[in-house]
């Protein structure tokens, strides 16, 4: 249950019924909310003489409920760009999926700055399923990310890969993303909780529908408001493609919440020759963004080499999407 509380109810009595009821206390849009566990269907004589409003939920996807929110929030990503709300912007977020080198990484943030993209991505600590594989830059990474950003005004996304350096992803970013392999980790969840940034949740490969959303109530009922859901893929019995994008998901998540949705074509896919028509698919669905994985040299890539763009695909493909983005009265930034 979300109960908005009465206006000029005390710091202390609002502390207090958050105890005494095991709620969460967020305060957003001017307004003071507690949240309990949709188990809970009726409120009690003190908290009915606080409540101002309140909603009843047939399961713990609340603070995310369209029946809470009816319209998607809108995340200000910087001045004058945000997605989500009466906004009409579709993120193309672009950039290899490891940072590998300044050499690199200064290549497509060349390459996004000449499209007027507004996004790069590029992983710094890695989720990969071998030890023996590249597992990223590290610190190292996140710092060059972050030089480029001075050096070309990018916003940056990367990946936190466990708890151990949130912080420094946290730090480093603009938009921090919870990979499909971290998504239940609990410490990445709470701390991402705590800032105010734009957080992107990826769908793991075997998680259902709700859970990918109270995956983002832990986020939400934390305080932070700034919460992203990535389709990346489900895993099927379908062995030809690296996974099968859920576009079906895609449209219960526009129906039933109320967070923005970006699509990753890229993991989905795992081969670079179907990624733009899925791209094209995806920008169908009017989603907020779209994370394209592009490198120079895509076969001597450390990592996902078979599923990243070489520059001039890419190229291409922003050029076939502007027509049909134009259709939809979107605008990719």
């Amino acid at each position: 249950m979300i109960i908005e509380l009465k206006k000029n109810i005390s710091k202390e009595t609002i502390e207090s019924l958050a105890n005494k009821h095991r709620a969460f206390h967020i305060f957003n849009e001017d307004k003071n909310f507690l949240i309990t566990s949709a188990s809970v269907k009726e409120l009690d004589n003190e908290l009915n003489k606080h409540a101002e409003n309140q909603w009843v939920f047939a399961n713990d996807m609340q603070l995310s409920s369209r029946d809470f929110k009816k319209t998607t929030r809108e995340i200000k990503l910087k001045e004058g760009l945000s997605i989500g709300g009466r906004q009409k912007n579709t993120l193309l977020i672009g950039g290899p999926c490891s940072v590998e080198s300044e050499d690199q990484i200064r290549s497509a943030s060349e390459l996004l700055k000449d499209l007027s993209l507004s996004v790069l991505r590029g992983g710094c600590y890695k989720p990969r399923t071998s030890p023996y594989s590249f597992q990223g830059m590290g610190l190292e990474g996140l710092q060059l990310l972050s030089k480029m950003k001075e050096e070309f005004g990018h916003l940056i996304i990367s990946e936190v890969r466990d708890a151990t350096h949130v912080s420094e992803v946290i730090e480093h970013t603009d938009i921090i993303q919870i990979g499909a392999k971290a998504m239940y980790d609990q410490g990445i969840l709470r701390a991402c909780a705590k800032t105010q940034k734009p957080v992107m949740i990826k769908r793991g490969f075997g998680t259902t529908l709700q859970e990918f959303t109270q995956a983002a109530e832990f986020i939400l009922s934390g305080g932070n408001s700034n919460v992203i859901l990535c389709e990346r893929g489900i895993r099927t019995f379908e062995t030809k493609t690296r996974f099968t994008l859920d576009l079906c998901g895609v449209a219960w998540l526009q129906e039933h919440t109320n967070l923005p949705v970006i699509l990753d074509p890229s993991h989905a896919m795992g081969y670079a020759y179907g990624v733009p028509a899925l791209t094209k698919a995806c920008m169908a669905m009017n989603v907020e963004g779209l994370i394209i994985e592009t490198h120079p040299t895509p076969t001597l890539a450390k990592s996902d080499a078979s599923q990243q763009l070489d520059y001039e695909a890419f190229r291409n493909l922003y050029n076939e999407l502007q027509p049909l983005a134009e259709c939809l009265g979107r605008q990719i930034r």
